[in-house]
């Protein structure tokens, strides 16, 4: 994903988390109101947030990791009690 055209389909397509296409537009129009022309690092890092949501998304290990971490902290919280 090179231009936030190829992002938007990306996102269109399901490629991120559930949410994520409404969200990005929603995040992108917010930011592209409130920018100064000469700083555009709010745009900037909303373009990279939402391509490494993708990325992760996408990563055949990810729901694992997430299952993982979550009976961690379920545990935890059991032994804490």
């Amino acid at each position: 994903m090179h231009t936030i055209g190829e992002l938007r389909a990306a996102l269109t397509m399901g490629y991120g988390f559930p949410g994520d296409a409404d969200d990005f537009e929603a995040e992108l129009a917010r930011e592209i109101n409130h920018a100064d022309p000469a700083d555009l690092t709010g745009i900037v890092r909303l373009v990279e947030e939402f391509r490494g949501r993708i990325i992760a998304r996408q990563d055949p290990d990810f729901d694992t990791a997430v299952a993982a971490a979550v009976g961690e902290i379920q545990e935890a919280r059991r032994t804490a009690l």
